[in-house]
């Protein structure tokens, strides 16, 4: 289904890119390749100039050099001890036979000019145009022991060998070579007549074609490894199955036609010059399209998982295409709408957002050099992802906070601040987006990974860490609510709520919220101090309130005597105690991993009163609709 939908959308893209100049979209035959340098030759054939091609973009703190993204001839992928050569695109090594490689071995670099010299003559033969001859009068002519001290090669050598492998194409009187109509003529006519000969059903379009033994073009872009990457093949006999033993791609074969468009979709939504530009959360790249394109409808969909609100630059740089700062208003507002869980108009926006249009997410990773792994893969209606994307940020809310969370600082919280390289869970981030897009539970494994940071972590304010913060008490709740929200009638749905609730009996919630209240005594008794009972008991508090409790009411007494407004704290106590019912034995042995998710809250939503000048604890009603 995912191979199926990439296609589709290829023949999308295709059809748009027919009716552009400035499409980035390869049609069949071709690709899209970083290119940095042009050699302009003259007809003779004579190297007259070699035009840079890269721009200066900002990349971080850094102003580095990024190739034209250029439409040429087809670039598969190469494998083998001497890969083969492209079409009028290649890398310094294949043009000039110059690269750093040569100083260790020193066929390396000879082997491919002849290679590209081969290839590149016996293709440009077939055209009688002048750049097909210039170019075959060039490659006739060229040394590379002389081309190293050429005067117009000498003068980017430096950079050349510094970078390593960059690539070139050629010019003809200041008109690239592969694009002359001629010239694609040919390359067209020959590139169809070497399909493979093995004739057979595709199994993504149905039609009988020519099957792509191997799926030759790699996907670039995916985290955590950038290069190119396979994202079908069978590389050994173990894998193949139904006597499938001609050859690689019969095992499941996919036509070449097929091959080429899945893998030209997905490298553009992976690639820069995609406008909604994939989203990185840990190990996983994430990608998204619409099936008709609706362009709103992506742009919507990043606004909802990344939540930037932020507007939009006043000026653009020179050459980009104009922004449609109406739209990009309308998206804001009506994400931020979202969001906050307000009605918003679908019949109204209609013309502008397609909610019915069939909307996909992929996510993937590259966790070697070899292939991809595919983590999740998402299709429904676009106004159903909406609806659960806002069901997810309504379950978030707590407080009086209107700050969206986004998804990546929630996963960000379950590994150390403090640890060296510390990575998210790789199933972690596949699991949460599960969850967040089909409206079930939140998985457990984060539930866990959260709770074991506020046993684990110490306030360190120079490290920036907080044993609870806003961000940990707000997955405990959410996560507890999407646990219990088929159980209506369970105790603890009344203290999922996003404020302070006084009246609540469950016990846990209520040894929370009276730790909290000692916690407070004892810093207005002793202002100055190193260590508080939340650095010493908090955890053991949480897990055996039984042999913690009494310890810490005793205590207590002595910081109400000190503390100024020890007689408020004392009021508080007894109250939070009259709750706990003491004849019932109000400190429980041990608390469930999910009752000290409560305690956790209950002590949150007790220390955030404390700071609220008019407390309105109402439960939390707070519900996403779209009419």
């Amino acid at each position: 289904m995912i191979l199926q939908a990439l296609t589709r959308y290829y023949d999308i893209l295709s059809a748009e890119a027919s009716e552009s100049e400035d499409s980035n979209i390869a049609q069949p035959g071709y690709s899209v390749a970083n290119v940095s340098y042009a050699l302009n030759l003259s007809p003779q054939g004579e190297l007259l100039d070699i035009f840079p091609l890269s721009q200066q973009v900002q990349r971080g703190k850094k102003m580095v050099d990024k190739p034209l993204s250029m439409i040429v001839p087809e670039q598969p992928g190469r494998q083998g001890s001497t890969p083969p050569a492209y079409f009028l695109c290649d890398n310094n090594a294949y043009i000039l036979g110059i690269s750093p490689e040569d100083e260790t071995k020193p066929k390396y670099s000879q082997q491919r000019l002849e290679a590209f010299h081969t290839y590149n003559k016996e293709i440009l033969s077939e055209a009688n145009c002048v750049e097909a001859k210039a170019v075959i009068a060039f490659l006739d002519k060229y040394d590379p022991v002389v081309g190293r001290k050429h005067p117009v090669i000498a003068n980017f050598l430096d950079d050349i060998l510094k970078t390593g492998k960059v690539n070139f194409v050629f010019m003809v009187e200041g008109k690239y070579v592969h694009k002359n109509a001629e010239i694609r003529q040919v390359w067209e006519a020959r590139n169809q007549s070497s399909e493979d000969s093995y004739i057979g059903q595709c199994l993504i379009t149905g039609e009988t074609a020519p099957i792509a033994r191997i799926h030759d073009i790699k996907i670039k872009g995916i985290a955590p490894y950038h290069g190119g990457v396979a994202l079908v093949g069978f590389n050994d006999r173990a894998y193949e199955s139904y006597n499938r033993t001609n050859g690689q791609g019969m095992n499941s074969p996919v036509s070449k036609k097929a091959m080429l468009a899945y893998s030209k979709a997905l490298n553009h939504l992976l690639s820069d010059a995609n406008e909604n530009k994939k989203i990185v959360i840990g190990d996983t790249t994430i990608v998204y399209w619409a099936e008709g394109n609706n362009k709103a409808c992506a742009s919507l969909f990043a606004r909802l998982t990344e939540t930037e609100f932020e507007d939009s630059p006043p000026s653009q740089p020179e050459g980009t295409p104009i922004r449609d700062r109406k739209g990009e208003n309308l998206l804001k507002s009506v994400a931020e709408k979202i969001v906050r869980g307000e009605k918003i108009d679908k019949e109204g926006l209609a013309a502008e957002i397609d909610w019915n249009a069939r909307f996909y997410i992929l996510g993937i990773e590259a966790p070697n050099r070899g292939r991809a792994s595919i983590r999740f893969f998402f299709s429904d209606p676009f106004i159903k992802f909406v609806e659960r994307i806002g069901i997810h940020y309504s379950d978030l809310q707590l407080g009086d906070s209107e700050k969206p969370i986004k998804l990546r600082w929630i996963l960000n919280e379950t590994v150390s601040k403090k640890a060296r390289e510390g990575k998210i869970a790789p199933l972690l981030t596949g699991a949460v987006f599960n969850s967040m897009l089909t409206n079930s539970p939140y998985p457990a494994a984060l539930y866990n990974a959260i709770m074991i940071r506020v046993r684990a972590d110490m306030d360190d304010e120079e490290n920036q860490i907080k044993k609870i913060n806003h961000l940990r008490a707000a997955v405990i709740k959410a996560y507890l609510k999407r646990k219990y929200r088929r159980q209506p009638q369970h105790p603890i749905q009344e203290v999922l709520v996003m404020s302070l609730n006084e009246q609540s009996t469950v016990p846990a919630y209520l040894l929370g919220r009276l730790f909290a209240v000692l916690e407070k005594v004892q810093k207005e008794a002793i202002p100055d101090l190193d260590a508080s009972i939340k650095d010493r008991y908090f955890t053991s508090a949480c897990a055996s309130p039984k042999t913690v409790f009494p310890l810490l009411l005793r205590l207590s007494q002595h910081h109400i005597a000190k503390a100024e407004f020890g007689y408020a704290s004392d009021n508080r106590i007894e109250k939070i105690m009259n709750l706990l019912d003491v004849e019932k034995n109000p400190f429980p042995s041990h608390l469930t991993l999910d009752e000290q998710g409560i305690f956790v809250l209950g002590y949150y939503h007790q220390r955030t009163a404390f700071y609220v000048k008019s407390s309105d604890n109402s439960a939390d009603a707070t519900s996403t609709e779209i009419k």
